[in-house]
């Protein structure tokens, strides 16, 4: 009996000493890239990397890998793949090195999609279905054949049918042929239309609000006009909550009703900061903003910069019209006194507007009047003007913030007749236009050009706002702000250079009087190297210029430094002149805040 009691002493005394832990870890050679790091991530020994195991829980996690990796591989379309291996001892450490060999990846062999109804006759369908990836030919993808159908279920449901179903989603592996073949079907129901807009919480009574709404009651529902409708609402700046939503619950005979939750904006806005810019000097900016006067939503607006090289006052009320094209009335006061190394300038301009929603482009049409004095090139004048006005603008970007896909149109056009208010008769017509295009998921590239051309009886009555000048952060980065342009005449030049010497306390401007003309054209690279920090390059080119036999090409080129700061774009250039000895100076430096459109 004793005996027995010490051989049972002894057996629970070994099993009682704790077995000897150590470490795994995983090495998988034979592929690289995405498809390693799928491995690595399926592999259950790659979670045991901060944990004791035994050699039991070694050889465990061992044998499970080489299944684990295998799977890995299939939802890239790799079903044959041949995973070797060993497990290796350390000490007490552990390591599981496995060698994969992919293999031939499965193909697809036949592609079936099939939309009951009408569906495929939808552009945006049409669009997602096309688009569907993998194609026939190309290797089994599943995150890339999951995302095509949430496409085409995105594209069903923006071109109307809020019903649509996937009934059939089957893909059939053949692992001996490398063979796939893909069934979708889906059963896509009616077609819904647009019901009742109602709108809660918003300040306005809905027969003022009906003017946002882009489309008629019994139009097919689209998402891209429920997505015009917020976007109105974003614009209108009355609403600080614009949410638009299909109202599916209380759908009905294929009629969807729309609801619109609202919440109203800060009734008052009060602004005020510090800016640089190279072309107006570092500065203070301020205003007041009256979201709403009443109830039918009439704007006020003050506004005060004082810059050094640029103070203005201005004062803006605007009248929103009834209608579903944004239409309203404008009326505005500036007093501009401007002073650059070509001309000074101090005018007071009145405008009456009309602008509007038109075949998605803002049309305006306005009356302007504008008088003052001005020297340019050392040269007084002054003028007293009446027009009319009119522009097309139009903007789109894929994040107004940081713009990849995205461009900027705006054409415009006046014309003043001497007589009883006008100095001088003119015809004036301007197109700008600016286009950015991410090129990889780090760099842009963007594009922007500027013409214009005026036929005038008096050149020397039209004041510095209406001549153009070449040069400057938006314009020729080589060059100082508007000081490329016709020279000053040579029988002008004697009284330009006497009035200068008789101010010996003051800067003589730049001896440029301006053109009738202008072409501009700009291509720059951008390459961000942190997500808010980026470098660029580019080069600009153009002249402003009377008529063609005048015309003299100017070349600006440069890099810079992009700061996506908070509160906007931050742009710092170098500009150099190109093969110009009679440039100003040899660098220039520009300074911009703000959007890129």
């Amino acid at each position: 009996m004793r005996v027995c009691a010490h051989l049972a002493a002894l057996l629970l005394s070994i099993a009682a000493i704790p077995a000897i832990a150590g470490r795994i870890s995983a090495e998988v050679d034979g592929i690289e890239g995405p498809l390693k790091d799928a491995v690595v991530a399926g592999l259950e020994v790659a979670h045991y990397g901060q944990r004791d195991v035994t050699a039991a829980q070694a050889r465990r996690l061992y044998e499970h890998a080489e299944g684990e990796a295998r799977s890995a591989l299939e939802p890239y379309g790799y079903y044959n793949a041949e995973v070797t291996g060993k497990l290796k001892e350390n000490g007490d450490n552990y390591v599981a090195a496995l060698h994969v060999k992919p293999g031939e990846p499965v193909k697809v062999t036949a592609l079936d999609i099939r939309l009951d109804g009408d569906a495929d006759g939808q552009g945006p369908v049409q669009k997602a279905v096309a688009a569907f990836v993998p194609a026939k030919g190309q290797p089994l993808d599943q995150a890339a054949y999951e995302k095509s159908k949430a496409t085409i279920q995105a594209a069903l449901f923006g071109s109307g049918y809020l019903d649509a179903e996937l009934v059939t989603h089957q893909v059939e592996v053949t692992r001996s042929a490398n063979s796939a073949e893909v069934h979708l079907a889906w059963k896509v129901g009616p077609r819904y239309r647009l019901g009742a807009t109602t709108f809660e919480g918003g300040q306005f009574p809905d027969a003022f609000m009906q003017r946002y709404i882009p489309w008629r009651e019994g139009d097919f529902y689209t998402q891209d006009q429920v997505l015009a409708l917020q976007q109105r609402l974003i614009d209108a700046d009355y609403f600080s909550i614009a949410q638009v939503q299909p109202d599916t619950e209380h759908a009905h005979d294929s009629i969807v009703p729309i609801t619109v939750m609202l919440a109203p904006a800060k009734h008052t806005i009060y602004t005020a900061g510090v800016f640089i810019g190279t072309d107006t000097g570092p500065g203070l900016r301020g205003g007041i903003e009256r979201r709403w006067v009443n109830l039918r939503g009439h704007k006020l607006k003050f506004e005060t910069i004082l810059a050094t090289r640029l103070k203005t006052l201005s004062a803006q009320y605007q009248i929103p019209l009834p209608g579903q094209d944004n239409h309203s009335l404008n009326f505005g006061a500036t007093y501009r006194d401007e002073n650059t190394d070509t001309s000074t300038s101090k005018t007071l301009g009145l405008a009456a507007t009309d602008s509007a929603i038109w075949h998605g482009w803002t049309r305006t049409l306005g009356l302007k009047f504008l008088t003052g004095n001005f020297e340019v090139a050392n040269i007084k004048g002054s003028t007293t003007l009446l027009y009319p006005e009119i522009s097309l603008a139009r903007k789109q970007a894929d994040d107004p913030m940081f713009v990849r896909r995205g461009y900027s149109l705006t054409f415009a056009a006046r014309a003043g007749q001497k007589g009883f208010v006008s100095d001088t008769s003119f015809v004036q017509v301007s197109a700008d236009a600016k286009w950015i295009h991410g090129l990889s998921e780090n760099s842009r590239f963007i594009a922007r050009g500027s013409l214009g051309a005026t036929k005038v009886d008096d050149f020397g009555k039209l004041p510095p706002e209406l001549r153009f000048f070449a040069g400057g952060d938006r314009s020729i980065r080589g060059y100082a702000f508007q000081t490329i342009g016709t020279p000053l005449p040579e029988d002008q030049v004697p009284a330009a250079l006497a009035r200068c010497a008789a101010r010996p306390k003051s800067t003589c401007q730049t001896l440029i009087v301006g053109g009738k003309n202008i072409a501009v054209a700009s291509a720059e690279y951008e390459y961000y190297f942190k997500p808010n920090w980026g470098i660029a390059t580019f080069v600009d080119t153009g002249d402003a210029f009377n008529s063609f036999g005048d015309y003299r090409q100017k070349v600006g080129a440069g890099f810079g430094v992009r700061w996506r700061s908070p509160v906007g774009m931050v742009r710092v250039d170098l500009g150099f002149p190109v093969h110009d000895s009679k440039a100003k100076s040899n660098v220039e430096l520009h300074i911009v805040i703000g959007p890129d459109l």
